[in-house]
């Protein structure tokens, strides 16, 4: 082989070493994106359970029970159109309150979701957009409120 041929058979080996190595990297960031889903979409996903994945929603108003003497909390999370008990043991954010936007991340267990970790968004105003949009949607342009039952 001519000293010409030689680079680019070299050339070509580092191309190929360069998107290999992309193309993993990419697969390995796909596979670690944990997206969130409503409780809607859990109820209708039976391979949801045992796998960790992050639960969006709203803390439904009258549904956050605090057991005497421990850091266990349960709610119920809502889509409003399904609901989804919660437990968590911890400390919460000082921003979950009733009423407001809430994502945890955690597994199902017995049917309900026992979450490792809880987030509040700051913004009195926030719920996930694409919980915004299906609810605007659905009920004329205008964002429900979550009411006890």
């Amino acid at each position: 082989m001519t000293p010409r041929q030689n680079r680019m058979v070299f050339v070509g080996l580092i191309v190929l070493g360069v998107a290999g190595a992309v193309v993993l990297g990419l697969r390995a960031f796909n596979e670690n994106i944990v997206y969130y889903v409503t409780p809607s979409e859990v109820l209708a996903d039976a391979t949801t359970a045992g796998k960790s994945f992050r639960l969006g929603g709203m803390v439904k108003q009258g549904s956050v029970q605090r057991e005497e003497g421990s850091m266990q909390v349960r709610f119920v999370a809502t889509d409003f159109d399904h609901d989804m008990p919660v437990t968590y043991t911890g400390v919460l954010p000082d921003l979950f309150r009733e009423g407001q936007g809430v994502i945890a991340r955690g597994k199902i267990v017995d049917g309900t979701f026992v979450a490792e970790e809880v987030l509040a968004k700051h913004d009195e105003k926030y719920m996930p957009p694409e919980m915004a949009e299906k609810l605007k949607k659905e009920h004329d342009g205008k964002l429900p409120v979550a009411t006890p039952q």
